[in-house]
C-alpha cells in the first residue's frame, strides 16, 4: 500500500452505459501498486481535479481495471479520459470478499447495477477454480436494460451451461426486452444453493443490500456468511480523517466488505 499516488496510464477504455466507463490502467513507470484482492479499492486521482475511491473490477497482473460512473467532478473527469491519459493511483485499500474462506461452499453473488463491478473479479476467480467451490449463482439487477454494465459478458454468462447460473432482471423493461422484470431478490427463487452451506456476496444500493440480506436470512443463510460492500465518503483511505465512519466502523480500513452480522446493526433491515 502507498499513500503517495503512483503514475498509471490508461491503456483501454470501454463505455459500459451512458454514464459508466471501464478503464484499464497500467503502471507508467517501473513502480506498481501491490497486488489487489477482489473487493478492495484504489484511490484514483484525476490530475487537477481530485481523487475518489474506486473498487477494482478486473485484476490482470500489473494492469488494473476500474469501472467508473459519472456522478461528480472527479468521476466525470475520469470518464472523459482516453487511451494514453495519465492518472494517479493509491492502494490497495480495504477488505476483500475473502473468497478463499468459502471453499466447498455454494456461492450466491448478487449485484445491483454498478455494484457488479467489485463482484466481477470474484466471479472470475470462482470460475477459474471449479474444483474449489460448489454451485455458483450470479444474480444481477438494474433499473433498465441500458443500465446493465458488462452487457456482452452478462449475455455470455447467462447462456453458459454447467456450474454457473446467471440471471438478470430489470425494474423497467424497454422495447424488445425478453428477460425477467422485477427486483433482484426475486431471482433467488431460481438460484441453486444449499442455504446451510452457502456464502453470499452482495453489492449495490443500500436499500437493495438490506432487502437481499433479509431474504437470504429467511432462506437460512447465516449472517456472517453474507458479505456486503458498503460505500461511504472516503477522503484519506487510511482511517485518519473519519469521513467514512459508520457507527464504530471506518469503511476505508475495516470495510468496504464486512459480514452482515456486523453490518445489520449499521444498516438495520427495515420494512421494504
Amino acid at each position: 500500500m502507498t499513500d503517495v499516488p503512483l503514475p498509471y496510464r490508461v491503456t483501454r477504455v470501454h463505455r459500459e452505459t451512458a454514464d459508466t466507463v471501464t478503464l484499464a490502467l497500467a503502471p507508467a513507470g517501473a513502480a506498481a501498486l501491490a497486488p489487489f484482492s477482489p473487493g478492495q479499492f484504489a484511490m484514483v486521482y484525476a490530475f487537477g481535479v481530485g481523487e475518489i475511491p474506486v473498487s477494482v473490477s478486473g485484476i490482470d497482473h500489473r494492469e488494473l481495471v476500474h469501472t467508473v460512473r459519472s456522478v461528480g467532478a472527479v468521476s466525470a473527469a475520469l470518464c472523459a479520459l482516453g487511451p494514453g491519459a495519465a492518472v494517479g493511483l493509491r492502494g490497495p485499500f480495504g477488505t476483500g470478499w475473502e473468497l478463499d474462506k468459502a471453499a466447498a461452499q455454494d456461492l450466491v453473488v448478487i449485484a445491483g447495477g454498478i455494484g457488479l463491478a467489485p463482484l466481477r473479479p470474484l466471479v472470475r476467480a470462482a470460475l477459474a477454480a471449479p474444483q474449489t467451490y460448489g454451485r455458483l449463482n450470479l444474480l444481477v439487477g438494474a433499473r433498465t436494460p441500458d443500465d446493465l454494465p458488462y452487457a456482452p459478458q452478462l449475455r455470455a454468462w447467462t447462456t453458459a451451461h454447467g456450474r454457473l447460473h446467471c440471471a438478470v432482471t430489470v425494474d423497467r423493461p424497454a422495447n424488445g426486452w425478453r428477460g425477467h422484470v422485477g427486483v433482484v431478490t426475486t431471482l433467488l427463487n431460481s438460484a441453486r444453493f444449499e442455504p446451510g452451506n452457502t456464502t453470499a456476496y452482495v453489492c449495490g444500493p443500500e436499500v437493495m443490500i438490506r432487502a437481499t440480506a433479509r431474504d437470504l436470512l429467511q432462506r437460512g443463510v447465516v449472517a456472517h456468511r453474507i458479505r456486503v460492500s458498503l460505500e461511504r465518503n472516503m477522503h484519506c483511505a487510511t482511517g485518519h480523517c473519519g469521513h467514512c465512519q459508520l457507527g464504530g466502523v471506518l469503511m476505508c480500513r475495516d470495510g468496504p466488505v464486512i459480514g452482515w452480522d456486523r453490518a445489520q446493526s449499521l444498516l438495520p433491515v427495515r420494512e421494504l
